[in-house]
């Protein structure tokens, strides 16, 4: 029963990681049509200006506010500069500019930081909370995750369903052409949606980055499973991208916990086959995207 316990709330924490990054997606995705697979890297810049910033003496929480604030930035950049040039253009160009994007921005930050690994400190405890003899796997960053994790889930929520703003951006991805006759300013919010999402990724860097050691690949397996878990709960749907996410934790901590650690990878490849084959749209898809 123990053993149960402590696999069950290893994967739900693990879950709201993957979470976090699949709600990166999620919004990219809502907001421009487009799968980002540059998010990692970009999420791994903004962790080691973070960690910069704590190695010079400064505290965890201003690392903390500058990595998101950089993140903003740097998704408007990128949106700006570098993919507003194939945007209405055949969607599998995105695809590959961000792939290329993937490779440059690593290659960038192995000159910058170095390729060593560093540690990364975590504002919270990394114990187990004791209930009299028993230690429960759950930490305090643990509890700190599952809560930023929700705080942005129901954000975005209000944004998507109870805003102008979010209408707009919806709007903007879906048909550009007739957004721009309805008076919204396009380009304006392909820019917002690419910054509030690479200001989301830069939370998932955060949160993964935590106790742990970084390096300019350290989120690479995310994308992995941060992309399962977008599929998995629909790329539509941010609640769908944290049930997903929290799904795909908790079955991968059974697989490791009670089958074998190698076998992982193979259980989120079978995972991400069965929706595609079963539900290609995500549990959470309920109507069709009409092309016109």
């Amino acid at each position: 029963m123990q053993q149960l316990l402590t696999t069950v709330l290893t994967g739900l924490t693990l879950g709201m990681v993957y979470a976090a990054f699949a709600l990166a997606l999620v919004l990219i995705w809502r907001a421009t049509r487009i799968v980002n697979f540059a998010q990692a890297p970009m999420a791994m810049i903004t962790t080691y200006l973070a960690l910069v910033l704590i190695d010079a003496g400064y505290s965890y929480w201003l690392g903390f506010a500058v990595a998101l604030l950089s993140g903003l930035v740097l998704g408007a950049v990128v949106e700006r500069f570098v993919v507003r040039h194939v945007e209405g253009k055949s969607e599998v160009n995105a695809v590959i500019l961000t792939l290329g994007l993937f490779i440059v921005l690593h290659a960038l930050a192995a000159l910058i930081f170095g390729s060593r690994f560093r540690s990364f400190p975590a504002p919270f405890g990394l114990r187990g909370f004791q209930v009299g003899d028993t230690t429960i796997a759950l930490t305090g960053f643990g509890v700190f995750t599952i809560v930023a994790v929700a705080v942005v889930l129901v954000g975005l929520v209000l944004l998507f369903r109870g805003t102008d703003l979010g209408l707009r951006m919806r709007a903007s991805a879906v048909n550009q052409e007739v957004s721009r006759l309805l008076g919204v300013k396009v380009g304006r919010m392909l820019t917002l949606g690419w910054a509030l999402a690479a200001l989301v990724g830069s939370l998932s860097g955060l949160l993964i980055a935590g106790g742990g050691l970084v390096h300019p690949s350290y989120m690479d397996g995310v994308v992995v499973y941060g992309f399962v878990a977008a599929v998995l709960g629909g790329l539509d749907s941010p609640v769908g991208a944290v049930v997903g996410g929290v799904l795909l934790g908790l079955s991968l901590s059974l697989v490791s916990g009670y089958v074998g650690s190698e076998l992982v990878p193979l259980a989120a490849l079978v995972i991400l086959m069965a929706v595609l084959l079963l539900k290609p749209g995500g549990l959470f898809a309920h109507v069709r995207e009409r092309r016109v």
